[in-house]
């Protein structure tokens, strides 16, 4: 691409190669903008005679065009693409979302050249209207061939992010103690419910139960009759490993166990099991405060109904210092 100064009257359709100030330093129209039939005339009647503008060379595509091109193949689900100047798009959810990001894909088209991309964590919550990603690209214009690389690169791999949208969640609690499980209820139902409505969760089924194998299946079992999207147990006991009486239960439940562990703290001894598709989940210590901790981060893939494997916990210690 190259610059060039032309006639006020002939840049119509042009982007501008720097920003124009009026007097006293107002800024009137930004680097990139395109010129308008009245900015023209604006500043034709200002007294601007000439301006610079970029002159696209064979092998360039704009910068609108071509951010738009890659937000477009980018993500699915619940998203919406709303561009802005200078090279930029962004995209937003349209409804309550979990959004999930593959971090591999992000870092190989960061590593090209031409455009980058910023996205929200894996697995966050977004509320209706958040902006969750931005594409941005190099001033003015993209060679042709690196937009043609990126865009193969996404078909082949993608999607680089999806919106999962959150419908309705109901969570299902199953509070226990190994002497009585009203003790844990009333220690944790507070902070818990605070916990859930941050995400737009609503609790339709609570038991209380002493942390015992049997009695613990009991409630589960009812618990799961409910059909609720998540299932958690919210437990005044840490467990040593997976075959404590909870994870016990879980098995003799028919419960697939899919992780023991997590690498977040707050939220070590935290356990994921399935059952069909529900995911039940005990995370000892992170019902009793408010502070962000495992639960928080789990939460929205649940109950966007997404099935998290085990090597996407384990994937969580990367920035899984939430305290």
């Amino acid at each position: 691409m190259r610059s060039q100064n032309i006639d006020v009257k002939q840049s119509i359709g042009r982007s501008l190669c720097c920003a124009i100030f009026g007097i006293g330093g107002k800024k009137l129209l930004a680097k990139g903008h395109v010129i308008s039939e009245a900015d023209a005339n604006l500043l034709d009647t200002g007294g601007v005679r000439h301006v610079s503008v970029i002159e696209l060379e064979q092998g360039e595509i704009g910068e609108d065009v071509a951010v738009m091109q890659v937000a477009r193949e980018i993500g699915c689900g619940s998203l919406e693409i709303r561009p802005t100047v200078g090279g930029r798009a962004n995209l937003f959810t349209s409804e309550p979302c979990c959004l999930l990001v593959d971090p591999d894909l992000l870092t190989l088209i960061n590593c090209m050249a031409g455009i980058v991309i910023a996205t929200s964590k894996n697995f966050s919550y977004a509320r209706r209207g958040q902006r969750v990603a931005s594409v941005k690209s190099t001033p003015f214009a993209v060679l042709e061939h690196e937009l043609e690389a990126i865009t193969f690169m996404i078909k082949e791999r993608g999607p680089l992010l999806q919106a999962r949208p959150i419908h309705n969640p109901a969570v299902a609690i199953l509070y226990s103690d190994p002497i009585n499980g009203m003790r844990a209820r009333v220690l944790f139902e507070e902070i818990l419910m605070k916990r859930l409505g941050q995400v737009g969760a609503r609790v339709d089924y609570v038991l209380s139960s002493v942390e015992e194998e049997g009695a613990i299946t009991r409630s589960l079992h009812h618990l799961l009759d409910t059909q609720p999207t998540a299932l958690l147990i919210a437990s005044t006991t840490a467990p040593a490993d997976a075959n404590d009486v909870i994870g016990r239960s879980l098995v003799q439940l028919g419960c697939q166990i899919e992780r023991f562990l997590a690498p977040v703290e707050p939220g070590y001894l935290f356990l994921l099991g399935y059952k069909n598709d529900v995911p039940i989940v005990s995370a000892p210590g992170c019902f009793r405060s408010a502070k962000p901790n495992v639960v928080d981060v789990m939460l929205p893939p649940m109950l966007a109904r997404y099935h998290v494997s085990w090597r996407e916990v384990a994937c969580l210690g990367h920035g899984g210092l939430l305290a």
